[in-house]
């Protein structure tokens, strides 16, 4: 029979914070970390930062050293800070000060990661809580602004605002969630990692975070060992994860990508992996918040959506996709820009093709490659080098041309053990059969492995 979580009493002008849920629907749920187990209803019942002066007027950065002080934190302030900035792993000490210094912000959370940077005037580093700490019962408070750096974020720091409502609308409710495990490959501090690890703090389920730095084979045995059973990542994630042989000891109820542009071969490679296992892919983005899970098995998404009423509308301008829904931020933080069209749609940069009954994401439109004025989505390549057997991942680049400016170029991960010549010849072949000339790489360089950004993506900004 379906559990049903404890309804929650909040007074009409105060929102439900996050330990409030929490400790509503933890029910022995734990939150796994790389040398600990902590259980989720303790923590949201305990008060683990000095919260004296933290108000709905105040602004609190949170950047911790790793994920696990990072949602002790969030759990923590959520409902009383007015806003909190959730700073990831790869925004740097000055910049850090800086956006302090551009957002107004009050106190930060950890002083310790600022490498020994001073805090701007006015800015009070939070301490940890000290003295009778036990909260008898967690109460409603403030509706507090979440602020997020977008993935693409270089050079001076762009952030975006979402509300909790906007976050959380996505997230079904969950009817049961006794043994429901969840994992991510993805840092909960970005906007990818942050929805898996919504889902399970309001859903009831125990959650199993990565570290930085953790070799894959150390993950799985701790997915492994934690009885994971939703799995979530990119598609470079689980392209990295496939050629771990300890991969299939694992026993999910249901995978996940999202993060990057999903084609088959990932798709084939997972359902071979983990036979009856459902296997979706989401679209979703920190500016355009999640906007939609296709769970049929294939790359792409009905075409029939595009135009179609409901709580997320879609339209494709210029060749891109623009959404417009409550799910997506509300707005640049700061000066950083206008978010949404006159008609209230964002831009999603992501470039969107029909074939047949099928839409299918083929690039983002910064990142075309222009071969003498002809265009070329990198991901779309990608998808066809993918296809070829023995070729476990790729990344597409463009390399400069006197004659056309640019040139297509591939570095390929082949399976172990492969004869490069015969592969070599297999990729241009069928590059040849299924892509006009331009696209069709140059050359291909084999490597043993692409780099990652610390969002999970492939790094394409030094390729």
């Amino acid at each position: 029979m379906p559990m049903h979580a404890p309804a929650l009493d909040v007074t009409p002008d105060l929102r439900v914070t996050l330990a409030q849920r929490v400790a509503a629907r933890a029910g022995g749920a734990r939150l796994f970390a790389a040398d600990a187990g902590l259980d989720l209803a303790e923590i949201a019942a305990t008060r683990h930062l000095a919260l004296e002066g933290i108000t709905s007027a105040s602004t609190v950065m949170l950047r911790t050293r790793d994920q696990h002080d990072f949602v002790v934190a969030l759990i923590n302030l959520d409902g009383h800070a007015g806003r909190l900035i959730l700073c990831p792993p790869d925004i740097g000490a000055a910049s850090a000060v800086q956006v302090m210094v551009d957002h107004g912000v009050t106190h930060v959370y950890d002083e310790a990661t600022l490498e020994g940077l001073a805090l701007p005037a006015g800015v009070r580093a939070l301490a940890p809580a000290t003295g009778s700490r036990r909260v008898a019962r967690p109460a409603p408070g403030c509706d507090t602004q979440w602020l997020m750096f977008t993935s693409g974020t270089s050079g001076t720091p762009k952030l975006v605002a979402h509300g909790f409502a906007g976050l959380t609308w996505a997230i079904a409710p969950v009817a049961a969630s006794a043994g429901v495990v969840w994992g991510t490959f993805y840092d909960v501090r970005r906007y990818g990692g942050l929805q898996m690890l919504l889902r399970a703090l309001t859903g009831g389920g125990s959650m199993v975070l990565s570290q930085s730095g953790e070799p894959m084979a150390a993950f799985i045995a701790r997915l492994s060992a934690a009885g994971v059973t939703h799995l979530a990542g990119t598609p470079s994630h689980w392209r990295q994860a496939l050629m771990h042989p300890d991969l299939t000891r694992l026993k999910p109820r249901y995978l996940r990508l999202s993060g990057e542009v999903v084609d088959q071969p990932v798709l084939d490679a997972l359902k071979a992996a983990f036979p009856g296992v459902p296997v979706g892919h989401a679209f979703a983005s920190t500016e355009a918040g999640v906007a939609f899970e296709v769970n049929d098995g294939l790359a792409g998404f009905p075409a029939s959506w595009i135009g179609a009423p409901g709580k997320v509308e879609m339209r494709v301008l210029h060749g891109t996709l623009h959404l417009r829904s409550a799910r997506t931020a509300s707005a640049y933080a700061g000066a950083g820009g206008v978010l949404h069209d006159a008609e209230g749609f964002v831009d999603t940069g992501d470039l969107v093709e029909q074939r047949g009954e099928r839409m299918y994401f083929v690039g983002r439109a910064s990142g075309v490659i222009n071969v003498g004025g002809l265009k070329v989505a990198p991901e779309e390549v990608e998808a066809v080098i993918n296809s070829v057997a023995r070729v476990r991942q790729s990344r597409v680049r463009a390399r400069k041309s006197p004659l056309t400016g640019a040139l297509v170029a591939a570095d390929v991960v082949a399976v172990a053990g492969s004869d490069e010549a015969a592969l070599r010849a297999d990729i241009l072949s069928t590059c040849r059969a299924i892509l006009p000339r331009h696209k069709v790489p140059v050359s291909l360089t084999f490597v043993a492995e692409l780099p990652m950004t610390a969002g999970g993506k492939l790094e394409r900004r030094h390729a």
